[in-house]
């Protein structure tokens, strides 16, 4: 008898989680299918520790093939779904288009960087949505304090130390915060211009950093922020991006060549082309995580709109903590619908937040408890080395190695500034000239590569 296919679609926090589930729940019971852009889970949350230089890339990386046991990966981005055929459509790293059939799809896709009709922000402005983009922000901030040792206007020099993050969440905060410690660093073995030195911006609209979090963490790491210098302006955003610098809402200018774009995630635009019902942009399911009028058909973590059963009539927020626990559930139910042991609703309460501001400062409340300094400092890289599927030792090694040994202050060059446009469907690849092109699953290709950075000013 031939075995039911399963079929997952993304390898992020719910993605991964389902697949390794799935692994041990239908064993022999299934055929299981992996497909994602790249070979690796990536743990998300330590990305803004390698833009600042404190961890290996590949730190933050887990193996999909070394993992995931009985899981048959293919490397490919989703471009259309074929509710009707039961197949997956996908565009592997080769352009070669292919697809997947099933009889239980999984779609876990996950999210983007949110867009906003702001002039000037798709051209000049970067996300943080994945290791290219955290790879060339290392890179570019690097790029720009070299130059601005070299320059011999002041003004000029000043521009390029000047670094601005638009959105205070829970992303943009630890950019801002790793970021600020790290050109802080950086700045001491180069010669800038007199009275030059890194500036730092963090801007939201929201009138408290983290507003989506607890005030607690909000206060601890907004007096962290500030007690470094880190010029934190709620109340404002970006109103235009130029080449040159951001206008800002209240109508200042600021002089600059860096904008870190944090406002926000998306889901995947694979959802929508879905054609099923939406909430907010995600895919409706019922508590079991469920399409309704597809039972053949599941959608955890970003790409859903599930249902908060603590709190009625509410969804679950676009978090890992909830990705990471909806993947379980998603494993489970579909197990159950081939037989194997029963379903059940998602239900699941916050545990808490960590919010790691760099060094040994951070924000914490676990279980409802607040905590800052060294302890929270401490629980914070608890939780995260609990909460790492692999790698723990690694990172272990390259903290302890950071607090004793200088950072490395060298620019690699290996992402450019068009490799990672802000407006794609697809952060975890960078795109590579004449290779297909990854810009959007499903949707029309895009124009002509915009450069945002002149190559006379060390374009890598």
């Amino acid at each position: 008898m031939k075995r039911p296919r399963i079929v997952i679609v993304g390898a992020g926090f719910a993605g991964y989680r389902a697949a390794r589930a799935l692994s041990r729940h239908a064993r022999q019971r299934a055929e299981v299918t992996l497909l994602n852009a790249t070979d690796y889970f990536l743990y998300l949350p330590l990305l803004p520790q390698v833009s600042a230089g404190i961890l290996e890339p590949r730190r933050v990386t887990v193996s999909l093939a070394g993992t995931l046991r009985d899981v048959r990966l293919v490397l490919g981005v989703a471009d259309g779904v074929d509710l009707d055929g039961r197949a997956v459509h996908y565009t592997d790293p080769e352009g070669r288009t292919g697809s997947l059939g099933y009889d239980r799809l999984v779609l876990a896709v996950g999210s983007v960087n949110k867009l906003l009709p702001v002039p000037g922000a798709a051209e000049y402005a970067h996300g943080f949505r994945g290791l290219p983009e955290a790879l060339y922000l290392r890179d570019h901030v690097t790029r720009q304090l070299e130059l601005a040792a070299a320059e011999d206007d002041p003004r000029a020099a000043a521009a390029r130390c000047t670094f601005v993050v638009a959105g205070a969440g829970y992303t943009g905060t630890e950019v801002a915060a790793h970021m600020q410690r790290s050109t802080a660093d950086l700045a001491r073995g180069r010669a800038l211009p007199d009275g030059v030195r890194p500036r730092w911006l963090l801007l939201d609209i929201a009138p408290r950093v983290l507003p989506e979090l607890d005030e607690h963490l909000s206060r601890t790491a907004d007096r962290v922020l500030r007690q470094r210098g880190v010029e934190v302006r709620m109340g404002t955003s970006v109103q235009e991006a130029t080449h040159d610098g951001v206008r800002l809402t209240d109508g200042e200018f600021v002089e600059t060549r860096t904008l870190v774009w944090c406002v926000g995630v998306r889901p995947d635009p694979l959802v929508a082309d879905v054609g099923r019902p939406l909430e907010r942009g995600r895919l409706i399911v019922d508590p079991y995580l469920q399409v309704p009028g597809q039972p053949e058909v599941f959608a955890c973590g970003d790409a859903a709109a599930v249902p908060d059963l603590e709190h009625p009539g509410s969804l679950t927020p676009m978090t890992a903590q909830h990705a990471w626990r909806q993947g379980a559930v998603a494993a489970d139910n579909v197990a159950a619908s081939l037989g194997a042991g029963e379903r059940r609703a998602y239900r699941h309460r916050d545990l808490g937040f960590v919010v790691d501001l760099g060094g040994t400062r951070a924000a914490a409340d676990p279980l409802g408890i607040p905590l800052s300094g060294l302890l929270a400092g401490a629980v914070t890289r608890g939780y995260h080395l609990a909460a790492m599927p692999g790698n723990r030792v690694r990172v272990a090694a390259d903290w302890l190695l950071d607090t004793v040994l200088p950072p490395q202050a060298v620019q690699l060059g290996l992402v450019r500034s068009w490799s990672v446009p802000l407006d794609t469907a697809s952060p975890e690849l960078a795109r590579v000239p004449g290779g297909p092109d990854t810009h959007t699953a499903g949707h029309p290709a895009p124009g002509p590569v915009r450069r945002t950075e002149r190559p006379a000013e060390g374009d890598s």
